[in-house]
């Protein structure tokens, strides 16, 4: 295949064996039966994946890959995914990744940097990054809820006259964000009662798929809209379609406090 082999034959690789290895790296891409055909005639999931193969081939010391998932759907995304975490954890050079999916941006780098309308926002290692993002944009990107407020005696007095429970400790009176991830957010038909402190009855608005899960969107009364994520099975369970009026709790423990 004349197209990935490019980058080995610039560098002076023999034609056999440069066709060799960029074959290796289209079977390892799942476009290995694709090698003879024009690159006219391939689909936008198809051409990226041979672009990435080429890249690889290549055996670079530096990596640019801009949104090299975009354009595949989402099995197939979740495998390449896989194969390039593995290849970069041998890398040794530097690869530099421009992504929109967050997913990607935690699970392929070790390092994140944010940018929002061209300024830096925030630069973290992808746990710190999940765990405490720096600003509610941040947050919502990574699929977290989000509350800016003032801390209280026991958690964080929001700026729309709300308040949640929280277990962290930050001074009283400080500017922090509330995160809540949506699998910490359970729902119900009735009024839970116990252990969850924050409380919420309100809509379903809007039900995603979201791999093997589903994203609930719920507006509560008088509160913020906020996303739930269960499985199919609880989304059974409970009956739930667009216009359901359920409760929703989140545990004090659940809920981040960082401060702004």
């Amino acid at each position: 295949p004349p197209n990935p082999a490019y980058g080995l034959r610039a560098h002076g690789t023999p034609r056999a064996a440069a066709r060799h290895r960029a074959q290796q790296w289209l079977d390892h891409l799942g476009v290995g039966d694709l090698a003879g055909r024009r690159p006219g005639r391939l689909s936008g999931g198809q051409a990226g994946r041979v672009a990435l193969a080429r890249a690889l081939a290549a055996q670079p010391r530096m990596l640019l890959l801009d949104e090299p998932l975009a354009a595949l759907d989402q099995t197939t995304r979740a495998r390449v995914r896989h194969l390039l975490r593995s290849y970069l954890a041998e890398f040794g050079g530097v690869c530099l990744i421009v992504t929109h999916d967050p997913v990607e941006a935690v699970s392929l780098a070790d390092r994140v940097l944010v940018i929002d309308d061209g300024r830096l926002v925030q630069d973290a290692h992808p746990a710190d990054l999940t765990r405490s993002p720096r600003s509610p944009w941040v947050a919502r990107m990574l699929g977290r809820n989000a509350w800016t407020g003032t801390t209280s005696t026991t958690g964080l007095r929001t700026h729309d006259g709300g308040h949640l429970h929280a277990a962290d400790s930050l001074p009283l009176g400080a500017e922090a964000l509330a995160v809540i991830p949506p699998e910490a957010v359970a729902l119900h038909r009735e009024q839970p009662h116990g252990s969850p402190r924050n409380v919420w009855h309100g809509t379903v608005r809007e039900l995603t798929a979201a791999g093997s899960r589903t994203r609930v969107l719920i507006t509560p009364d008088g509160a913020p809209d906020l996303v739930a994520e269960i499985t199919p099975q609880a989304v059974a369970e409970l009956a739930l379609t667009e216009g359901t009026r359920v409760w929703a709790s989140v545990k004090a423990t659940e809920v981040t406090l960082v401060p702004l």
